[in-house]
């Protein structure tokens, strides 16, 4: 029923292996030490000691993806360019690299990084702090593309749309950008990553890159662009990756049309070391390290707290510095008496914001960047630091012992790890059975609730 983590990988990297033939081929590379919480589609977080390098590693770097990883031969591969523009192109990879080759490093973070922290829970991939990773991309100006076209005065938006096939009815990842957006210097095409060729996970053999937004812009597998001479009315935009904008009460619903769509990401610190429930003797140094990063505007600074926030210190921060690219910081902390400390980060960007202390809630889970607050306990008797977490284990699939509709409903498109990271009430399971109906899954009538009663008993809300 269930793949292992290692022939998952060895499956993974064999997917890999694309045309060999083409001016460029796919890395090949096998995640490692991986969170992974999802094989079906690829949804994999990088754990915490994965944010104590400048650049991410492609081996540790997360993926997010919507629908499956697609196949793709480069030697039939094309990008199209039309709608609202003057000249419709077609483009091979090798017309795009005659133009000019530029190069950038920037954070790419997950709208939903940080869902699995919100109380009370949302549904949805229940990322922590990983989903998240600072790369170095190459590829060509998406302006440069477009002024080969010739957009027109009346184009107002830009539709992408990648090789990847939606599941069942389920809509097809489609998503916009302004027009604005689109012609800035630094929104590119890439077809590198970390220099080396745009790996399969990561958009094979071309993805947007917009720097400063969520990664739900950053389309992989780029095969279409189309200008739009009005607001594009699909459900990844009208429906789906929405913010209210504003605090709502916790758990209640909102209506799409009175939220806006996620667009720059949010100033943001994480603290890679020490790990949560560290002991360590009086008069030990203790390191606090991690990495800041914020959206078009770059961090600033970046202050420590050991007293739950009363006091803050000024943590250093290293020279390697990008625009879009996070910022690695450290402070070394000495405690002389025994207790029981909780150690903070908040950084600031260059326009004076700070992160909250306490994270506001909103209905899909999106932008978290509250405080993280990791304890060390100050103690004469240390123990052995705990160690990161390197995956999230394997589920018990004893208890998964679903029923016959349940298995017929909801596993033909996804694996069981989606389902039980979820911590939801029934009414967000009734929900969530109701949108994958819509979607494609067969479930007769009389099955929903012995599906729902099934959900709500094994993955209900967590105890409080």
């Amino acid at each position: 029923m269930m793949n292992s983590r290692r022939s998952f990988f060895q499956s993974l990297a064999g997917a890999a292996l694309l045309s060999q033939s083409s001016p460029i081929t796919a890395a090949e590379h096998v995640k490692r030490n991986m969170i992974v919480r999802s094989t079906r589609p690829e949804d994999f977080e990088m754990p915490l000691d994965g944010f104590s390098g400048w650049i991410t590693p492609i081996e540790r770097f997360y993926v997010r993806s919507h629908h499956y990883t697609p196949t793709i031969s480069l030697e039939e591969w094309k990008l199209t360019i039309g709608g609202e523009v003057e000249k419709p192109l077609t483009l091979t990879m090798a017309d795009l690299k005659k133009l000019p080759r530029v190069e950038l490093v920037a954070v790419m973070e997950c709208a939903g990084n940080g869902r699995g922290l919100y109380e009370p829970p949302v549904p949805g991939v229940q990322w922590v702090y990983g989903s998240v990773g600072n790369g170095r991309w190459a590829g060509v100006r998406l302006a440069d593309v477009l002024a080969k076209a010739g957009v027109k005065p009346s184009a107002q938006h830009l539709l992408m749309d990648g090789a990847d096939v939606p599941m069942g009815t389920m809509p097809e990842f489609q998503r916009t950008i302004p027009v604005k957006k689109a012609l800035h210097r630094d929104t590119i095409l890439a077809y590198e990553m970390n220099g080396e060729p745009l790996p399969v996970s990561h958009g094979f053999p071309l993805r947007m890159i917009v720097p400063g937004w969520a990664g739900d812009s950053w389309v992989k597998w780029l095969t279409d662009i189309k200008l739009l001479d009005k607001e594009f009315d699909g459900f990844w935009m009208k429906t789906a990756y929405r913010h209210p904008g504003h605090p709502v009460a916790p758990g209640v619903a909102v209506d799409p049309a009175k939220m806006h769509s996620v667009e720059s990401i949010n100033v943001k610190s994480v603290i890679a070391g020490p790990l949560d429930k560290t002991q360590v003797a009086p008069g030990a140094p203790v390191r606090i390290h991690g990495v800041a990063w914020s959206n078009e505007t770059p961090v600033a600074s970046v202050e420590v707290s050991v007293d739950r926030g009363r006091t803050w210190q000024k943590a250093k921060l290293n020279t390697e510095q990008a625009r879009y690219g996070w910022r690695l910081f450290e402070y070394t902390w000495t405690p002389r008496q025994p207790g029981y400390y909780v150690v903070m980060a908040r950084a600031f960007d260059t326009a004076g914001k700070t992160q909250p202390m306490t994270q506001e809630w909103n209905p899909s889970g999106y932008l978290f960047n509250g405080v993280q607050q990791v304890a060390v306990d100050v103690t004469a008797d240390p123990i052995q630091p705990p160690q990161p977490a390197a995956s999230a284990g394997t589920p018990n699939t004893a208890a998964f012992d679903a029923p016959e509709a349940f298995r017929g409903a909801c596993l033909p498109c996804h694996d069981e790890k989606i389902i039980m990271q979820q911590r939801l009430t029934r009414v967000q399971w009734e929900r969530e059975v109701d949108k994958m109906a819509r979607w494609g899954a067969k479930v007769e009538p009389a099955d929903r609730t012995p599906i729902v009663d099934y959900l709500l008993k094994l993955y209900g809300p967590r105890p409080r």
